[in-house]
């Protein structure tokens, strides 16, 4: 396959070998590789050739950085439904991961973002490296943290996956294996190692244990107890009243950061990671897409990658302006129901 190619795809022995290939452009999600990945996943999967799927970034920078943000800022402004198909297929390849019946092993070396991160999250092996830089930074872009988020963010400890939503804060490996987003540190440098036992059939779990090495200690799990006695407030109101009367450097950098985030994503991301935590994950997976189609519809996120993306001016125009602007009214239309619009799961 041409090295041109989006993504590629290699059988190495026991191995199905699936290649992010867009290094320009760290490697960022396109609606063609989708369409591209879903089939050779199902395909592998009846395949008794193939024990198992690594997937991977090409480079040295990025797992996957993102999905393709200013295709989506495009169809958006012109109003090309195929936006909503991204979306739509890309949750649907989300969900066929999160069930895939064969070992999923992500290498999760470099950057790994939005649209990378429902590549890698929910497959049954992550595998962190010293290059991983983890984030959910979607409310930056008038978003919201979808691709699952609203599924493994309520189940990290504490109030961790809350601190995530809100603040888009950027984790390492150690950080990365404490929240539940990955499973085991292995140095780069030993990454064709791991792929080499995988492709000679070894069993995943036998595989990493030869690789893998302590990722030492996590920083989240040290600063527990202040993300819990903060962002386990009612409202985001709170946990900003909380933040600022705290009066430490971290307390009120922190609530700086989330002040500058779209109102209406931090309002809606809040109730999604309260929400996630009482649904299975395909009723997540139907939220997100409910939630996706609203803020296609709406200001934040267009302004959002105008003036990160594009202008690259930093300094959005959020309409509403702030989250004391916001009506509950407005948070409420962000879930509600898509009528035969709905997400569907074959």
């Amino acid at each position: 396959m041409s090295e041109e190619a989006e993504v590629l795809f290699e059988k190495r022995g026991a191995a199905g070998v699936i290649t992010l290939n867009r290094l320009k452009a760290l490697n960022a999600l396109t609606l063609g590789m989708v369409r591209l990945i879903h089939p050779k996943l199902r395909e592998w999967a009846e395949d008794a050739s193939v024990e198992c799927v690594i997937v991977e970034g090409a480079g040295e920078k990025a797992f996957c950085a993102g999905g393709d943000i200013r295709a989506l800022y495009d169809w958006g402004q012109t109003g090309d439904k195929t936006a909503i198909d991204f979306w739509r297929e890309e949750y649907q390849l989300n969900t066929f991961i999160k069930r895939y019946p064969k070992p999923y092993v992500a290498l999760m070396d470099g950057i790994n973002m939005g649209g990378g991160v429902g590549l890698s999250v929910h497959g049954s092996h992550r595998v962190a490296t010293e290059r991983l830089t983890f984030a959910m930074p979607e409310t930056g872009i008038g978003l919201f943290p979808d691709v699952g988020g609203t599924y493994f963010l309520p189940r990290a400890p504490g109030e961790t996956g809350m601190y995530l939503a809100l603040t888009g804060a950027r984790l390492k490996a150690a950080d990365a294996i404490y929240v539940g987003i990955a499973d085991a540190y292995v140095p780069s440098e030993r990454l064709e190692t791991l792929k080499d036992r995988l492709a000679g059939g070894m069993p995943v779990r036998e595989a990493l244990a030869e690789v893998a090495e302590e990722e030492g200690p996590a920083p989240l799990a040290s600063m527990q107890a202040e993300i819990g006695a903060h962002f386990s407030g009612g409202a985001v109101s709170d946990i900003l009243s909380s933040l600022r009367a705290d009066g430490s450097e971290w307390a009120e950098k922190t609530a700086d950061t989330i002040e500058t985030k779209s109102p209406i994503s931090t309002l809606v991301a809040y109730r999604q990671v309260r929400e996630g935590a009482a649904l299975g994950f395909e009723d997540c997976m139907r939220l997100e897409f409910r939630l996706i189609n609203r803020f296609a519809a709406g200001h934040d996120f267009y302004e959002g990658v105008r003036a990160v993306v594009i202008d690259k001016d930093q300094a959005p125009k959020w309409k509403p302006a702030t989250i004391a602007d916001v009506s509950t009214d407005e948070v409420e239309h962000y879930f509600a129901p898509l009528g035969d619009n709905e997400i569907t799961f074959g």
